[in-house]
């Protein structure tokens, strides 16, 4: 009787963890990236990956390569393939709605992380809260450069969120210090350090006396340093990035960058799975999801090399 009581509870406990995970096994969760050429969505998707195998999802990945067109496509099969849900990051502001469309359509709830679709937004957004940390990294920077000189800004894609917002923020915190000019505006398509490289050489050839430099992604901003060191200006030259990726972290530890913001970008792709659980069990999550960035200079770098968020 003692044996059959241990079995009983044993399948018992069997079954409560079955039905616990029940909402996951056989699932499949979309996740469609922008660019998996930059770090950021790589530390993204890798969250998603991993966390999402832990739930007991199959997690299928498309890499649009910056490409709107390509990432409509690719979400078209996703949904041809019955996922789930859908987790997106817009691969630019082109055509950003037609994927939530077409998974609203097909039923399939869509979690969008770092960038909203314009108009169709998705069931919940996760992202960092571009507008409060880029004040703060441009009031740092206002107060190291002694509130003189003359600023340039390498963007984002044009229209997406975090472009919007980072520049946003960069205009507030810069008002403060009127005595610093933002001279140079130039977009980038694909937040990458080439085009930081590129652009940025171009810019202190038009202005060798540029003392500031803020590329809206640690990639543009490694680019931008590169271009600096190169040209070897009389004058310093502030370069300041965003997302707190591994590289730009070790380039601020190393010096190469002034300062970033890290973003918990782990910690969003782990929220962005336990979103698509809540949705599929009819639970409804906050629709807007901001995430803190942190300032990170060379005094607070070294915990995030160690343990990123």
């Amino acid at each position: 009787m003692f044996k059959f009581r241990k079995l009983a509870l044993a399948a018992g406990i069997a079954a409560l963890a079955l039905s616990t995970g029940a909402h996951a096994e056989g699932k499949k969760i979309g996740l469609a990236v922008a660019n998996l050429q930059a770090e950021f969505f790589n530390m993204i998707k890798q969250s998603v990956e991993t966390y999402g195998k832990e739930k007991g999802y199959q997690v299928i990945i498309v890499d649009a390569k910056g490409d709107a067109t390509t990432q409509v496509n690719q979400i078209q099969d996703l949904l041809t393939q019955k996922i789930d849900a859908l987790i997106y990051i817009p691969a630019g502001a082109t055509a950003a709605s037609v994927p939530v469309k077409a998974a609203r359509a097909a039923k399939v709830p869509v979690v969008n992380v770092d960038r909203n679709a314009d108009g169709a937004p998705g069931d919940t957004f996760i992202h960092g809260e571009s507008v409060k940390a880029t004040t703060e990294l441009a009031e740092w920077i206002c107060k190291q450069s002694g509130g003189k000189g003359n600023a340039v800004v390498i963007h984002g894609q044009k229209g997406t969120s975090p472009e919007v917002d980072r520049m946003k923020g960069w205009t507030a915190g810069l008002a403060k210090c009127p005595d610093i000019k933002i001279t140079q505006n130039q977009f980038t398509e694909r937040w990458a350090a080439d085009e930081g490289n590129k652009i940025a050489q171009d810019m202190l050839q038009r202005d060798p006396t540029i003392n500031i430099i803020f590329g809206q992604a640690d990639g543009i901003a490694l680019g931008a340093a590169q271009a600096v060191k190169l040209a070897k200006p009389a004058n310093k030259v502030w370069v300041v990035g965003y997302d707190g990726d591994v590289g730009g972290l070790k380039a601020v530890q190393s010096g190469s960058l002034d300062a970033t913001v890290t973003q918990p970008t782990f910690t969003m792709g782990r929220m962005a799975v336990d979103a698509v659980t809540d949705l599929l069990a009819g639970k409804k999550p906050p629709a807007d999801q901001p995430m803190d960035g942190v300032l990170t200079t060379k005094e607070n770098v070294e915990k995030f090399l160690k343990n990123h968020p």
